[in-house]
């Protein structure tokens, strides 16, 4: 008998519990929900030039969420390249070893922001050298960048090996072999916990060195570096992260490039990249998409053309509500010769976040730090 009534109030104990589990989960996010809510925290990358260390801002807590530091050079054999010369250390590595960086490493630490080390180079003749030994190659890299990521605590590799040429297959196997022998080392680690790669939107449609699917099933995040559409020695003035306009006023842009990305590689772990900086030529005629004058391309950081329009008077900034930049076209009345310049502010800033919202990418990142106005990274903080 009482072992019945045990039952009976164990059944019933067990129904009310079930009833206010069902009444009241119902109103929580479903499993899949919170799995979302919990793998799509975004990343903002802040990429910190050393060249730029006199002209950013100690703590950029407000904006980023990863610092960055941009960086040491890889050399042919792959190991860290220490002098640029017999009398002069390479400038990276002697912006780090000398202190300077360390302000904003420690600050960026002290308000809990991921810190990345920035690998580079950007020399074809030895991205060609490395990656001809590429197991080589990759082991020398991380027994030479190990002391770095252990005394300043980066908790990210970042590898930008930027190839500008077409490639072979052979090429292309042996920069894979480099990538995974690369993270087979990190993994050996403490830290760091993740590595980061850089593509170009071209690398997406052309045969580069960098297969990006097979690249992006090695990697963490795969920053695509969607700028410079348009450039220094450019032919025709335009945009230089346009988001929009392709097959009607451009060729290409990063609305294409991040359709094509996301074929290759997860949503979450593409970072947009865009930047804080526009481009001015000369050229003959006032209408934009002229031909430029040659070598008379300028880079304008966003502060730089802030700082200008607000004292050019006769200036009048228009929008390209495509490719999502303002332009300013006026006359040197010295020369008789037109100044065109494009360059992101605020707006554009928002856009692209809306962008990667809307796919659900894995964040964006800014080139670079120290080139900002006062208004380009204030949409970073809802983000």
């Amino acid at each position: 008998m009482i072992k019945n009534l045990l039952l009976i109030f164990s059944g019933l104990v067990i129904g009310v519990v079930v009833g206010y589990l069902f009444i009241n989960l119902a109103r929580l996010p479903n499993i899949e929900q919170v799995a979302q809510s919990i793998f799509q925290q975004k990343q903002i990358i802040g990429f910190l030039p050393y060249w730029q260390l006199s002209k950013a801002k100690i703590d950029y807590t407000s904006y980023i969420t990863t610092l960055a530091y941009f960086g040491l050079t890889t050399g042919p054999d792959g190991s860290i390249v220490t002098m640029s010369s017999p009398q002069s250390s390479e400038p990276g590595f002697y912006a780090l070893t000398s202190g300077k960086v360390e302000p904003f490493l420690n600050a960026a630490e002290k308000n809990n922001l991921k810190l990345s080390l920035v690998i580079n180079s950007g020399d074809q003749s030895a991205i060609n050298q490395m990656i001809s030994t590429p197991r080589q190659s990759a082991n020398n890299l991380i027994s030479s960048v190990k002391p770095f990521l252990n005394k300043y605590k980066f908790s990210d590799l970042n590898l930008d090996i930027e190839s500008t040429s077409t490639a072979s297959d052979a090429a292309r196997d042996n920069f894979i072999t480099y990538l995974k022998t690369v993270k087979n080392g990190l993994d050996k680690m403490t830290t760091p916990e993740t590595l980061t790669i850089e593509i170009s939107p071209t690398d997406l449609i052309r045969k580069d060195l960098i297969d990006p699917q097979r690249a992006g099933e090695i990697a963490d995040y795969v920053v695509v570096m969607a700028y410079d559409y348009h450039y220094t020695n450019s032919y025709v003035t335009g945009p230089v992260a346009p988001l929009n306009g392709a097959g009607e006023t451009l060729e290409y842009d990063t609305a294409s490039a991040m359709q094509i990305a996301q074929t290759y590689i997860p949503d979450n772990r593409i970072i947009l990249g865009f930047p804080l900086y526009g481009y001015e030529w000369e050229t003959l005629n006032p209408i934009p998409q002229s031909a430029i004058i040659p070598n008379t391309g300028i880079i304008d950081s966003n502060k730089t053309t802030e700082k200008f329009l607000s004292q050019c008077a006769s200036c009048s900034a228009k929008f390209n509500s495509n490719a999502d930049e303002y332009y300013v076209i006026y006359k040197d009345q010295g020369t008789g010769t037109y100044h065109q310049m494009f360059y992101p502010e605020a707006k554009s800033t928002q856009d692209k976040i809306d962008f990667a919202k809307k796919y659900s990418l894995g964040g964006v990142a800014i080139w670079a730090l120290g080139y900002e106005g006062s208004s380009i990274l204030e949409p970073l903080k809802q983000y």
